[in-house]
């Protein structure tokens, strides 16, 4: 066997493995839903109707039925780009077209991405147009859809047309170290994009108002006040024009540091729960976890171009996934065979990362303890777990792949305990 079947070989069972590890973890959350679909559990009961958790319970039913259908589309897909021989094809085209210049490599990806998002087009408009406004979520009409879609397309050609061709040039002109250099880029990237994002790309897509002056207004302020967090403002955002789900966020590093929260968090928790959840929010940033995930991530992004390079050297990794080369290379094929292809790789090991993630959410929330309402948290968590549908009896394996943040009970129990420990000392 030559190292491309090895490799088409370890690539294929990978990519069958892991449809069956997700259709797995899709069952096992599926059970335990059903399995406690009737009762509300005790914890939540007196803040939670039964109504409303078998209302959350249908809707995270549903959403596991539509993500098996995903599951299958996007294995299907990912064979048709690379052993079915699309990629192969796309190369073919515009390496006949205009050789295997720069324009050619950016068209390759370009059209790549052109038909990834044809194809994901019908689940974006059945998961909106079906799932979330069935069950009263979706408050987007089909003309902002489509203008949201517009919109997203044109800013992916101005900002990441240029990230490629930078990332392109890089690879041929910087030698043996491009992939350093390539990375640097990226690094700047994203930086650039913290910095311009609160104030040139999200408002495209919302407005933004400053938060009016009143209690929340107060509390916020005091909060900011006791943390010493400096902010570049408090805004409001018409979330409410694409959904009735509630949240909050900020955004922006230094001088464009901003609080933002969605009008439907302003109208369903009273000022105080505001104030807690906040409290979480500033727990990020104070304990640093922005900048921990931040640094993890360019350290993990080093790695992945350190692979690529590897990778994209070797005749195996183009041969095993159905491409073979002309002049023996293009960097538009490597980058997509190496990012399409990464999932399927490192599936597997997605526990080891959220496992960072919710020790994170801990942190945070016993910061809101030691700096607002414990209590308040915990109703305001009650409220937004309810209105945005969150199931309460997640099956513990599936939460282990899937979950950014501790579930429900856990994290309430948490919350309470820190409470406690907090009127003790």
């Amino acid at each position: 066997m030559s190292n491309a079947q090895c490799f088409e070989l370890i690539f294929l069972l990978f990519l069958f493995g892991d449809l069956f590890l997700k259709l797995y973890l899709d069952a096992r959350q599926a059970r335990s839903i059903r399995l406690h679909r009737d009762s509300v559990p005790k914890d939540f009961a007196s803040a939670i109707s039964l109504q409303a958790h078998q209302k959350a319970a249908d809707y995270c039913l549903e959403r596991i039925r539509f993500s098996r259908i995903e599951h299958v589309v996007d294995l299907v897909w990912l064979l048709i780009l690379t052993l079915g021989g699309l990629i192969s094809f796309i190369y073919r085209f515009y390496y006949q077209a205009n050789g295997n210049d720069l324009l050619s490599q950016i068209f390759i990806v370009l059209t790549v991405a052109f038909l990834s998002a044809l194809l994901n087009l019908p689940f974006q408009w059945y998961s909106a147009f079906h799932i979330e406004a069935k069950y009263g979520f979706n408050t987007m009409t089909p003309a902002r859809f489509f203008k949201d879609l517009l919109l997203s397309a044109v800013l992916g050609l101005v900002i990441g047309v240029p990230l490629f061709a930078i990332i392109f040039w890089l690879w041929e002109a910087a030698g043996a170290l491009w992939w350093i250099w390539a990375w640097l880029a990226y690094v700047v990237f994203n930086f650039a994009l913290l910095w311009i994002y609160p104030s040139f790309i999200a408002p495209l897509f919302n407005k933004f108002t400053r938060l009016p002056d009143g209690e929340v207004a107060d509390r916020v302020n005091a909060l900011l006040t006791r943390v010493g967090f400096a902010t570049n403002g408090l805004y409001v955002m018409d979330a409410s024009k694409r959904s009735s789900k509630a949240n909050a966020y900020m955004t922006g590093f230094g001088k464009t540091k901003r609080i933002v929260f969605f009008d439907t968090l302003l109208a369903k928790l009273s000022p105080i729960e505001t104030e807690a959840v906040l409290a979480h929010e500033l727990g990020h940033y104070k304990l640093r976890h922005i900048i921990k995930m931040m640094l993890f991530s360019f350290s993990l992004s080093f790695v992945v171009f350190f692979v690529l390079d590897w990778a994209s050297g070797s005749s195996w990794f183009y041969e095993g996934l159905g491409v073979q080369l002309y002049l023996g290379s293009s960097p538009a094929v490597a980058l997509i065979l190496f990012f399409e292809v990464l999932s399927v790789f490192t599936f597997p090991f997605s526990p080891m990362t959220s496992i960072l993630s919710r020790k994170y959410e801990f942190q945070a929330d016993r910061f809101a303890v030691q700096n607002s309402d414990g209590k308040a948290l915990v109703s305001a968590l009650v409220k937004l777990f309810k209105d945005n549908a969150s199931t309460l009896t997640p099956d513990k394996l599936y939460s282990a792949f899937y979950s950014s943040h501790p579930d429900a009970a856990i994290r309430v129990d948490a919350i309470n305990q820190e409470i406690a420990n907090a009127s003790k000392s």
